[in-house]
């Protein structure tokens, strides 16, 4: 089997051990780097993800106390003119309720499509480098 090692071209067998596992040892090191690069990447995607969903639940908080701090009274005061005006805050009340329970569940929604906060994709790949390894001896 040839290979390059430190420049030199030849068969593994001429190389001496001290020689292979210092080209091993370079080989996991470069290995880690390039795993440890890919799960930076996968966090920032999936902390993305996080941010929409995060940006939803607080979205559903917002909308929720405008609705109720500045259309309630409007709703309320038009319900009132063909009912009591306790019930017409009641279901007043109960329609921003509901409003906001959906924005809730569409905001869970985006998080959990997120998955786990792991890099999933990294720790598949290394399960395989060290399945690798492990064949390799």
């Amino acid at each position: 089997m040839a290979t390059t090692t430190n420049g030199a071209r030849g068969d593994l067998r001429d190389h001496g051990t001290g020689e292979l596992i210092k080209d091993l040892s370079g080989q996991i090191s470069r290995l880690v780097r390039q795993e440890v690069e890919l799960a930076k990447v996968e966090m920032t995607e999936k902390g993305k993800k996080l941010g929409v969903g995060a940006g939803m639940f607080g979205g559903a908080g917002v909308a929720a106390l405008l609705m109720l701090g500045s259309l309630t009274a409007f709703l309320i005061i038009v319900l009132a003119l063909a009912m009591p005006w306790w019930a017409a805050a009641l279901i007043v009340t109960a329609l921003w309720g509901v409003i906001a329970a959906v924005l809730a569940v569409k905001g869970r929604e985006e998080m959990r499509e997120m998955g786990k906060p792991v890099p999933e994709q990294t720790i598949e790949t290394v399960k395989e480098d060290v399945q690798w390894l492990k064949h390799r001896r």
